[in-house]
């Protein structure tokens, strides 16, 4: 084993290697992008826009109906006047980006653009409509890109009579402030379109990482275990500020229930009745429904796992939430009894690292240097220990195997099983971010 590179050295070489897409032959040459159209007035449509516009691209924006146009654009005027207000932008600098947004309710204007971008609502039928229309027309050689964060992007490109130009462009909320876009390579995505998505993430300030096709792509699929294993020290009897308070400590930016409730649970939930009703779903703790179908859907509702004070959205710990994941755990037969920080903090980072080095076997993701990449700019991995990968390499496989070992022998010890890849490193004595 070579060891452990300096984390620092680290972060420089990983995040010029996320710009290297396998597979490309050399020389390809990006499509031009001249002008952007997106689709979807929210926030994340929204968002995408301010980032063209400050880029100094022409955007259109693309809504239904005017009064959800109406919406947007005052959500972005509002961002650059607050950029304004901090001193970040002057106002001929917040006005003169404001003028590269074009809004309307005509597809017609897709026609004239080089890259059209989709943020609509996360279901594959709505998907699916706006595919069918922008295919219909847009011009010969438009590239056509989904914000989607969980779906298969090749049934989306499907939908078109040119998979060939279709790419995932999975932007981070908010997309304006987010540096981290997830580059979705499909199955018949063309070698300039990866090129043209790589070379647009870099003129967008967004640091560009190639993904292969699953549910939730690097950043959501392996968030996805980590959340899986912070609801199930609920029914240990873990309380949900337990939990976030050793993750915050330990360096996470914010710990998974603070992160569910400023995502939305109602969110979080709809990709778990997704996920059941395609059989692809695990076992999940009973809370995490619970608490969203009691209504509890986070920060926009003012209560999820924490109540948010109106004003400041400062969240504090609710006895209500407290007192359902107590019964909830003598139900199960836990009496509550406290769990180490450590474990709270091994329990999920290892569920990152496991799902993480699955990605690598399975080829979604290219190298585990892009693993972290994505962790450190999208889902606050404390830069100090370089992400999960550098992490486990730090720690030392061996170590990281026998703690899988322990837990699968714990409860839902049948969610810890060491992959394939791991063990082979580990044998091999190399580290993640050698191979």
């Amino acid at each position: 084993m070579n060891g452990v590179p300096d984390v620092e050295a680290y972060i420089v070489a990983g995040d010029r290697k996320a710009a290297r897409i396998d597979g490309v032959p050399a020389g390809t040459a990006p499509r031009p992008v001249a002008d952007v159209a997106v689709i979807g007035a929210g926030t994340m449509g929204g968002g995408i826009a301010m980032c063209a516009a400050n880029a100094g691209l022409p955007v259109t924006i693309v809504e239904q109906s005017a009064e959800a146009l109406e919406r947007g654009l005052g959500l972005i005027r509002r961002n650059y006047a607050g950029s304004v207000e901090r001193g970040r932008l002057t106002g001929a600098e917040a006005a003169a980006r404001l003028a590269c947004i074009r809004a309307t309710t005509d597809y017609a204007a897709v026609a004239s653009a080089d890259l059209v971008i989709e943020a609509v609502f996360e279901d594959m039928a709505v998907k699916e409509t706006v595919f069918r229309t922008i295919d219909d027309i847009a011009k010969t050689g438009a590239v056509l890109a989904s914000n989607t964060s969980t779906l298969d992007l090749d049934r989306i490109a499907a939908f078109t009579r040119r998979p060939a130009d279709v790419v995932g462009l999975h932007f981070f909320s908010p997309a304006n402030v987010m540096r981290l876009l997830e580059i979705v390579r499909g199955a018949a995505t063309a070698p300039d379109v990866l090129v043209t998505a790589m070379e647009f993430a870099g003129r967008i300030g967004k640091v560009g990482v190639v993904a292969g096709v699953c549910d939730g792509f690097i950043g959501n699929r392996m968030f996805g275990a980590y959340l899986r294993q912070a609801g199930l020290l609920l029914d240990l009897g873990v309380l949900p500020s337990e939990v976030d308070r050793a993750l915050e400590a330990w360096g996470m930016a914010m710990g998974p229930f603070a992160t569910m409730d400023l995502s939305g649970n109602d969110v979080c939930y709809a990709i778990r009745k997704r996920q059941e009703a395609e059989g692809a779903g695990r076992p999940d703790s009973e809370i995490l429904d619970r608490v969203a179908e009691m209504g509890r859907y986070g920060q926009k509702t003012g209560a999820g796992f924490y109540r948010y004070d109106s004003a400041t959205r400062a969240r504090t710990p609710d006895p209500e939430i407290d007192a359902l994941v107590l019964a909830h755990a003598r139900g199960l037969g836990f009496a509550g009894g406290p769990v180490p920080d450590e474990e709270i903090v091994s329990r999920c980072v290892l569920a990152l690292v496991s799902e993480g080095v699955r990605l690598l076997q399975e080829g979604i993701a290219q190298r585990a240097s892009d693993i972290d990449v994505v962790y450190r700019h999208g889902y606050g991995f404390p830069k100090a220990r370089g992400g999960p990968m550098l992490y486990a390499d730090a720690a030392g496989l061996r170590n990281v195997i026998a703690s899988i070992g322990q837990y699968g022998n714990a409860y839902r010890g049948e969610l810890w099983q060491a992959p394939e890849l791991l063990l082979k490193a580990a044998t091999a004595g190399r580290c993640l971010h050698e191979i």
